[in-house]
């Protein structure tokens, strides 16, 4: 959703938690991206929300990603019941006084996205044991526990260094930030490279139209990415998909399970091209626009191979060969 590179993750932390499904409805409608879901415990933080009965029940109102962020004393003990309940990704802290490996390989088996948050007292050097098992790292800009804190800009300065966490992740990893995001810190949290910005707040104030702070954040963020990072160039929308090459099927999907053992996702789709000589038209494999140089880098001779071969198949299957 959006054409950006910002992503918001609305948080229902402010929302009217008499009627959360109304609220989640409200946020889908203002175009959030993610549903972000603040599980406290009352004793990692100083106060209690709600746990994966609830989540499971509010899953049914969308389809959309629900991110689970546990501050909770003991994840290994309840995260099984947020996989269940349909969370998309679950983050927990790397404060937490309980082995934290074992929680994080628990959520990847589950074919979901593992994450690990710091306060703002923690370095992000905490991270480091773990890298291997993030696909998240989020970037807590107030202390945990209660919305409507003040975002905390020496804090902010750890969103730059969380990428290094995930450089083993060629494409997916997502560094969030959490506390006090709004439309006067988003362009501060974009040009330090955050990915997905949690809003809570910013979005259910009275009088605040949610649908134009959600554009205006993203907006923002895009911006502070835009000059900070990368030279005055608009970022590449997050969503966009370019066209690699253009193979016959067989050939493709062979080329398709080779790039994505490198982490990089390729859509395989039926191209609009000449027609084969038997008869099926060239598949194209598409990969993320933020990966095509990567792709380049990784693939480009393979690409030449791939096409050469293709050339053979087609005057072999000319003069009456076997299509394989």
């Amino acid at each position: 959703m959006g054409t950006g590179r910002a992503r918001v993750a609305a948080s229902i932390l402010d929302a009217d938690l008499a009627n959360l499904a109304h609220e989640v409805r409200r946020v889908v409608k203002a175009r959030a991206d993610r549903i972000h879901l603040d599980v406290m415990d009352g004793h990692f933080v100083p106060n209690i929300t709600f746990g994966a009965t609830t989540i499971k029940a509010l899953r049914r109102v969308t389809e959309i990603p629900f991110d689970a962020h546990l501050m909770i004393s003991e994840p290994s003990r309840y995260v099984g019941g947020f996989l269940d309940a349909g969370c998309d990704s679950v983050t927990i802290h790397v404060e937490v006084e309980e082995p934290i490996e074992p929680t994080l390989r628990a959520i990847r088996a589950a074919g979901r996205a593992a994450g690990l948050c710091v306060k703002p007292a923690t370095p992000i050097a905490a991270l480091e044991p773990y890298s291997e098992l993030l696909d998240i790292v989020m970037i807590m800009t107030v202390e945990p526990g209660f919305g409507g804190q003040t975002y905390m800009r020496d804090v902010a300065a750890k969103i730059l260094p969380a990428r290094d966490i995930l450089r083993h992740k060629a494409v997916g990893g997502e560094v969030h930030v959490d506390g006090g995001v709004n439309r006067e810190t988003a362009e501060h949290a974009g040009g330090l490279g955050a990915d997905i910005l949690v809003l809570g707040s910013a979005l259910f104030t009275k009088g605040h139209d949610m649908a134009r702070e959600i554009r205006l954040v993203k907006a923002l963020a895009d911006e502070g990415y835009q000059y900070q990072l990368n030279d005055g160039k608009p970022p590449i929308p997050r969503d966009n998909w370019v066209t690699f090459t253009r193979l016959p099927k067989t050939i493709a999907r062979r080329f398709m399970d080779e790039i994505e053992v490198g982490g990089i996702p390729v859509l395989m789709l039926r191209g609009d091209g000449d027609i084969n000589p038997d008869g099926v038209r060239d598949y194209d494999l598409l990969v993320p626009a933020t990966a095509e140089m990567l792709t380049i880098d990784r693939h480009a001779a393979a690409r030449g191979r791939y096409l050469a071969e293709a050339e053979a198949w087609r005057a072999r299957v000319r003069a009456g060969g076997d299509p394989g």
